[in-house]
C-alpha cells in the first residue's frame, strides 16, 4: 500500500500507484523509493520488465519530481503545459508520447465533464499523469489489482485505448437510449423540453468526437516509422485498437446525425405550432374586424347616422355585420388553403 495523501490521493512525489511487470506475471507494486531506482537504472531489470507508474499533476510536486527523474524529455512536459487537446501519439526521444482525452469517472453527459490523460511511453518505462479522476485509467489500474498481465508498454498503451473504446461504447449505448426516450416522447405528442435534450446530447458528442478522435498525422507516421523497440505483434495490436476506436467514432458520428434529424423535426414541430396559433390570432383579428368597423362608423356622435330612425335598423346592422364577417371569414380560410 502506497502512503496517501488524503488531499491529493497521491505520496509527496505525486506518485498515485505504481508496478513492476514481468512478462506472464501479474503486476508488482512500487513505492517512489523503488520508483527512483528503477528510473535512474539502479534497479536491474529482467528480460522484458517494465514499470507503469500513476501520478497525480494536482500536486504540485508532480512535475518537478518528474522533470528530475525522467530526465529531458521536452516533448512530454510541453504537453503537459498545452491544455486539452485532441487525442494523439506521437514518436520523440526514443519513445511514445500521447496524449489521451477521456471522461471523468462520475461522467453524467455534460460537456465540460472531459479531462487529459498523458502518457510517456518506452521500451522499460510507462509514466501516465492526470489532473482529475478518470475513468479508462482507473478500469486500467483496477485490472492491473486483478492479476491482469502485460508483456510490454505497448501492450499497456493498447489496452488503454481498448477500455476507452469500451467506455465510449457505453456512452453512445446510453446517448442512444436517451434519444430513443426523446423519439418516443416526440411521437406521444409530448416534446416540449425535446429541444434541450437533444441539444445537451448532440454538444457532447461533438465535443467528444472533436477530443478523443486519434489525430490520423500522427498515428499515421507512428504506424509506418515505429521505434525500433516495439515489436511486430504490438504495432499490429495498436493498429487493430485504432481500427476498433474509428469503428466507436463512426457509431458516435451516426448517432449525431440521427439527433439532428431530430432537432429537425422538433424544429419543424415548433415552427407548425407556432404557424397556427398566429393562424388562429389572425383568424380573430378578421372576424372582429367588420364588427369593430361598424361599430365605430354607428357610434360617431354626428348628425346623418343611417338606420337611426328605422324601426327595424339593429336587425340590418347587424345583418350587414353578419354578411361581413363571413366574407372575411371565407376568404381568410380560402387564403390558407391556398
Amino acid at each position: 500500500m502506497l502512503p496517501t495523501d488524503a488531499s491529493y490521493g497521491s505520496d509527496r512525489s505525486g506518485l498515485i500507484s505504481g508496478f513492476l511487470f514481468r512478462p506472464g506475471a501479474a503486476g508488482e507494486a512500487l513505492d517512489t523509493a523503488r520508483a527512483t531506482r528503477w528510473l535512474s537504472g539502479a534497479e536491474v531489470a529482467h528480460d522484458g520488465a517494465f514499470a507503469w507508474l500513476h501520478f497525480n499533476l494536482a500536486n504540485a510536486a508532480t512535475e518537478r519530481w518528474l522533470q528530475e527523474h525522467l530526465g529531458e524529455v521536452d516533448a512530454f512536459f510541453d504537453a503537459l503545459h498545452e491544455g486539452s487537446r485532441s487525442t494523439r501519439i506521437e514518436y520523440a526521444h526514443d519513445a511514445l508520447i500521447a496524449v489521451v482525452n477521456d471522461v471523468l469517472y462520475e461522467f453524467d453527459f455534460e460537456p465540460s465533464q472531459l479531462a487529459t490523460l498523458w502518457l510517456y511511453l518506452d521500451e522499460r518505462t510507462v509514466i501516465s499523469a492526470r489532473l482529475q479522476p478518470l475513468r479508462t485509467i482507473d478500469r486500467l489500474r483496477e485490472a492491473v489489482r486483478q492479476g491482469e498481465t502485460f508483456d510490454s508498454t505497448v501492450a499497456m498503451l493498447t489496452h488503454l485505448l481498448r477500455d476507452q473504446a469500451d467506455v465510449l461504447v457505453q456512452i453512445v449505448r446510453t446517448a442512444t437510449d436517451q434519444v430513443d426516450d426523446v423519439e418516443d416522447t416526440m411521437l406521444a405528442e409530448r416534446g416540449q423540453r425535446s429541444r434541450a435534450r437533444l441539444g445537451s446530447l448532440r454538444r457532447v458528442l461533438v465535443r467528444l468526437r472533436r477530443l478523443l478522435a486519434p489525430e490520423p498525422g500522427a498515428l499515421f507516421r507512428l504506424l509506418n516509422q515505429p521505434p525500433r523497440w516495439i515489436a511486430a505483434d504490438d504495432l499490429q495490436d495498436l493498429r487493430h485498437s485504432t481500427e476498433e476506436f474509428s469503428a466507436v467514432l463512426a457509431d458516435m458520428s451516426a448517432l449525431q446525425e440521427r439527433i439532428k434529424l431530430l432537432q429537425e423535426e422538433v424544429a419543424a414541430r415548433v415552427t407548425e405550432e407556432t404557424n397556427r396559433s398566429v393562424f388562429v390570432l389572425t383568424m380573430v383579428t378578421v372576424l372582429a374586424l367588420p364588427i369593430n368597423m361598424i361599430a365605430g362608423l354607428l357610434g360617431m356622435n354626428v348628425g346623418g347616422i343611417p338606420l337611426a330612425d328605422h324601426p327595424e335598423g339593429f336587425w340590418i346592422v347587424v345583418a350587414i355585420i353578419a354578411s361581413f364577417t363571413v366574407g372575411a371569414a371565407w376568404w381568410a380560410f380560402r387564403q390558407n388553403d391556398e
